[in-house]
């Protein structure tokens, strides 16, 4: 949850979805919006859209006199349902959410509620990138004095989808594949660089989809690497979830040679057996998903690989559910996100057979403790290193591998210190400062 003043800014979904919130912070607070609830809403399952409705009856409750203002995916794909709940003052899709025009009104009559179908603006292609630095107040302010430079920076520079698995309904929501041109790009890194951030994170729906639409068709690897030659004072360059099949030549290339590209791989698995990611509609199979992972421990053998993976998806076997959890093992997946299962009416999974939800919940159960399992292992075997972490703020650190660092010693926050891994608890590393 984020606060504005007196607006509230509450978050449900995705880490896009909690980048974006902070970008809502900032228009809100352009527009001089005041005593007001922002909703930003999540697609993605059942449970996200209950819990986002439950949240604006809480907050017609206990705010009674505020504006309520819903926005997100599941307000860009049903705007009429989430203008008729009691008490809904505006609905705006994923394009307005993020202009300070959207929260601009009169002061005498209510915010005017959005009807009908999604917004044509989804279709607009992306001119310039979205950023927010990682610590940065929700209305984009300046650190005040004693509070250190920012250390990472988001930079979103690819926006909707154009593939069609059959489980999600994102691309209905954020619309087609649309991507940032890479002289915008370079010029937003310096801006961010230049105001104290040491490593910036590049993310958007499909990344790896990234320039299908731009003349000339520039991969996300060729941007990368240009961005890293324009931008030599950045530090360190990370990337947000790929697609396995989409993992283009020059970004190999790129994670082999350049340092500054962090060790740090998180894929879009979704599963690890072949028929289910067939009915996913997935365009990679378990073999190749192995191979990626395979290719950059080869490359890097410092890398820490992430994954997403569904639980429970329609048809899904014990068996089949065995491929799945086998693969986190095999693969070593230290930073899993796993996602129960959830039927979103209008996609092709919804009319699947479905499986019990008590065993959804059960297999996501088991995922995630053997996720669990892998994140302990990796950070063990990372004791007696020695990594440059990022300071994220006094006492807190990122090493390379994106594993969490605790450190005694309050160093200041954007400074990069070589450190030397004394132990490892759960979730975190421990370092030391080396001499």
């Amino acid at each position: 949850m984020i606060r504005v003043q007196d607006v509230q800014i509450v978050t449900f979904g995705c880490r896009l979805n909690s980048f974006e919130s902070e970008l809502i912070g900032r228009a809100a607070a352009d527009a001089g919006l005041a005593d007001a609830v922002i909703v930003n809403t999540c697609a993605v399952t059942a449970e996200a859209e209950r819990q986002a409705r439950q949240a604006i009856r809480r907050a017609r409750r206990e705010r009674p006199d505020a504006r309520i203002i819903v926005t997100g995916c599941a307000a860009t794909l049903a705007p009429a349902r989430y203008a008729a709940l009691d008490g809904v003052d505006r609905v705006l899709d994923n394009q307005a959410k993020l202009r300070a025009a959207s929260y601009r009104a009169d002061p005498h009559p209510p915010l005017a509620k959005a009807s009908g179908s999604p917004s044509p603006a989804l279709r607009e292609r992306e001119d310039k990138p979205l950023s927010r630095t990682a610590g940065e107040g929700a209305a984009g302010r300046s650190p005040g004095a004693g509070e250190g430079m920012r250390a990472r920076a988001y930079l979103q520079v690819q926006q909707g989808c154009d593939h069609r698995c059959t489980f999600c309904i994102i691309p209905y929501a954020r619309g087609p594949s649309r991507s940032v041109t890479p002289e915008a790009i370079v010029a937003q890194a310096r801006t961010l660089v230049a105001a104290g951030c040491r490593e910036i994170v590049l993310t958007g729906v499909d990344l790896t989809a990234y320039g299908g639409d731009l003349p000339g068709g520039p991969t996300l690897g060729e941007v990368a690497r240009g961005l890293l030659a324009e931008v030599p004072e950045l530090r360190r360059l990370r990337l947000s979830s790929l697609d396995p099949s989409e993992i283009d030549h020059a970004l190999w290339r790129l994670f082999a040679d350049e340092p500054r590209l962090m060790p740090h791989l998180h894929l879009s698995l979704q599963a690890g057996d072949d028929l289910i990611l067939k009915r996913m509609k997935r365009r990679h199979s378990r073999a190749a998903a192995i191979a990626t992972v395979r290719r950059a421990r080869a490359l890097r053998p410092e890398v820490a690989i992430g994954a997403d993976l569904i639980a429970g998806f329609p048809t899904e076997s014990e068996d089949m559910f065995r491929r799945s959890l086998d693969l986190v093992e095999e693969c070593g997946i230290a930073f899993l996100h796993v996602f129960p299962y959830s039927a979103r009416p209008g996609t092709p999974a919804a009319r699947m057979p479905p499986i019990a939800p008590a065993l959804v919940r059960e297999r996501a159960a088991r995922l995630r403790a053997a996720g669990a399992a892998q994140l302990r292992a990796n950070l063990a075997a990372r004791v007696g290193t020695v990594s440059d972490v990022l300071i994220e703020r006094p006492g807190i650190g990122r090493a390379a591998s994106y594993a969490e660092v605790r450190m005694g010693d309050e160093l200041p926050s954007g400074s990069i210190r070589r450190m030397r891994i004394e132990a490892a608890g759960e979730r975190h590393l421990v370092g030391v400062p080396v001499p």
